[in-house]
C-alpha cells in the first residue's frame, strides 16, 4: 500500500488510538500529526480542507478527507478501505 495516509490526533483521544490501531492492523504506514504541534495558521488551513471538521482524529487518505474513526471503520466494514489504500 503506497498511498500517503495522514492522521491528525491529540494525545488523550480513544478514537485516535482506535484509528491508528485499525491502520496498523492493515499494515498501513501513516503519518501522525499532533494537533497541539500545529500553528494556528496550520489548523485554520486544515479546517478549510475538512470543511470545518472540529473533532479528532482527522484522517486523510491521499488528498481525500475520510473523516474520523467512525468513517474509517465504516469504510473498512464495507470493504472500501483497502480499495482506497491501494489507490
Amino acid at each position: 500500500m503506497s498511498i500517503a495516509v495522514k492522521v491528525y490526533t491529540t494525545p488523550i483521544c480513544p478514537y485516535c488510538s482506535n484509528a491508528k490501531q485499525l491502520l496498523k492492523s492493515k499494515g498501513v504506514d501513516y503519518e501522525e500529526i499532533g494537533m497541539h504541534d500545529m500553528s494556528r495558521e496550520e489548523r485554520m488551513a486544515l479546517m478549510q480542507k475538512t470543511n470545518n471538521y472540529r473533532t479528532v482524529p482527522q484522517i486523510f487518505i491521499g488528498e481525500t478527507f475520510v473523516g474520523g474513526f467512525d468513517e474509517l471503520n465504516k469504510l473498512n466494514q464495507e470493504g472500501k478501505l483497502d480499495e482506497m489504500l491501494n489507490g
